[in-house]
Order: structure tokens, then sequence, then C-alpha cells
């Protein structure tokens, strides 16, 4: 990754202004699912519909019980091939690092086809492994935009769930989509 001409201290901290930042105005958040810490939620159970003519919805509820982040990841994937992304939003409570992962994480798959989405969860997963060292692929971390200033959280591994709660929601939520299609 480029360095901008910058220190590793500095980078550090120009990451943790980007994260912060986003976990302050996260994008994509509605509150929309139950509060499960305080109403308790069923797994699987929660009703969707698409806003979207033409499109499948699929959602998806995460939880990382080491810190208590959790959120609820609602797609809504297009009828027609290639299957696009048509609709991402989440609703859901945790730390910066969740909040943050989240909003960059909706800001880069809104819009693209399925198959993009999950070339950039790839990738994403792939950094959040790469325990700080990056993905050294600069084609790779240009997909990624915003999402390389996770590159730091990959130090430690309590803080990697926190990263990838979303992203596995999200995956999870377009893998429920695509079933009900075939089942439709």
């Amino acid at each position: 990754m480029s360095d901008f001409g910058m220190s590793g201290d500095d980078l550090e901290q120009m990451y943790q202004e980007v994260i912060l930042e986003a976990a302050r105005d996260p994008h994509g958040r509605e509150h929309f699912a139950p509060d499960a810490a305080v109403e308790g939620s069923a797994a699987g159970e929660t009703a969707v519909r698409a806003t979207h003519e033409y499109c499948t919805p699929g959602e998806s509820h995460q939880f990382n019980p080491t810190c208590g982040d959790e959120a609820t990841v609602h797609v809504e994937v297009s009828d027609d091939e290639p299957h696009v992304i048509r609709r991402l939003v989440w609703d859901g409570h945790g730390c910066s690092i969740s909040q943050a992962s989240l909003s960059v994480m909706v800001d880069l798959v809104d819009g693209r086809t399925v198959d993009e989405a999950m070339e950039l969860f790839r990738d994403f997963h792939e950094l959040m492994e790469s325990r700080g060292n990056g993905l050294g692929d600069e084609a790779k971390e240009e997909r990624l935009g915003d999402a390389v200033v996770f590159q730091g959280v990959s130090k430690y591994p309590m803080r990697i769930k926190c990263a990838l709660l979303g992203w596995e929601g999200m995956r999870d939520s377009v893998a429920k989509a695509l079933a009900a299609k075939q089942g439709a």
C-alpha cells in the first residue's frame, strides 16, 4: 500500500481518524431490526420484504459474543442477470470498528453485482488475515478503497471479528436472497 510519504505513526493516526469518522456518520444504517439485546430474537425469524420491484430480499443477523457487537444486514438482489445488489442497509450497535466497517462496506458493495461483492468480501477477508502486513497487491487495495484503513485492525485478532461482522452478514444475506430465488 502506498504510504503517501507519511511515517507509520502518521498513517496509523490517519487510519484511526477515518475509522472514527465512518463510525460517527455511518452510511447505510437504518433502524429496522428489533433490539435483540432487549427483546430477544429468534434466529432467522426476521420477516423481510423487498422495497425494490424485481428484487429478492435477504437478511442476516450477526452477533460477536466476544464484545457484544451485533448487526442485521438487509440486501435486495435484482432478479435479472447478472444479479445486482440494489439495496444494502444495516441496523445494529457495537464498537467503532464494527460500525465503521459496516459503513465502508455499504459504500463499496451497494450497486455492485453479486460477483463483484463477493470478490470484495474475499479481498477484505484476506486483508484481515494479513496481520497488519496488507495485501501486497495494488489492484486489490485499489478495489477495497477506504476499507484498506482496516489493515491496522488486522494486527489484533480480537478486533478482526469486529471488522468482519458486517461483511459476514452481507455474504450471508446475499446467499439467502439467492437461495430464495432458487426456491421461487
